[in-house]
């Protein structure tokens, strides 16, 4: 019964596609490039791993243990924090699928140690992990030094960034910067302040992350 059970149950997550929460991985060939999913599942809703399955949901398998090593080189060598990942094993159609989850971080960001030293956090987008944007950063400060909910008065850059947001609608960082006479490291400062009191949005395409004036 269980190799049954286990089939349903893989199957079923399979039915759902590679989504905000879910990730297909045919195999572990870099821990780096798995600690990039982590860390975006991490910063954003939580997710999980689906390894030994393709992008087309077919089920491969894989050498569970040599990849359950893998992920743990991953979540902890090249993730800072390290990332606990609850990781088990199924077996659907003889075949051994190993789904690793991760739960939303407590304290973000979450950062991967990249090749070239450089520290980078990820967002988990639709289907793709995205590399956060400076003012994702910023939110995620503002949240872990415990800033105040909503602003009690607005000095002049917060109101004349405001009003521009208000009035042009979707713009992106250096869109924003070139119609403000605010140094662009303080548009970033207002920006997250803004994300944080729920005044301005983030939305993400082709082409980048936009800001936009919530209602």
């Amino acid at each position: 019964m269980k190799a049954q059970d286990d089939t349903a149950y893989i199957r079923a997550l399979i039915s759902e596609g590679e989504h905000v929460r879910q990730d297909f991985k045919f195999e572990i060939s870099d821990s780096r490039k798995i600690a990039r999913s982590l860390s975006a599942f991490a910063n954003t809703e939580g997710g999980r791993l689906l390894i030994g399955v393709k992008d087309n949901g077919r089920i491969a398998g894989v050498r569970s243990e040599e990849e359950m090593y893998m992920v743990e080189a991953a979540a902890q060598v090249y993730c800072t924090p390290a990332v606990e990942v609850d990781m088990r094993v199924y077996r659907p159609e003889g075949r051994s699928v190993l789904v690793a989850s991760v739960r939303p971080a407590v304290r973000k960001p979450v950062l991967v140690k990249e090749e070239d030293g450089r520290r980078l956090a990820y967002v988990r987008i639709a289907d793709e992990n995205i590399l956060a944007s400076p003012v994702h950063i910023g939110v995620w400060r503002c949240a872990a030094d415990a800033v105040p909910s909503e602003a009690v008065s607005f000095t002049a850059q917060e109101r004349e960034l405001l009003d521009v947001l208000t009035s042009a609608g979707s713009l992106t960082l250096s869109q924003i910067c070139r119609r403000v006479t605010i140094p662009r490291r303080r548009v970033v400062h207002l920006l997250s302040l803004f994300v944080h009191w729920g005044l301005v949005g983030i939305r993400h395409d082709s082409r980048g992350f936009f800001y936009c004036a919530l209602d």
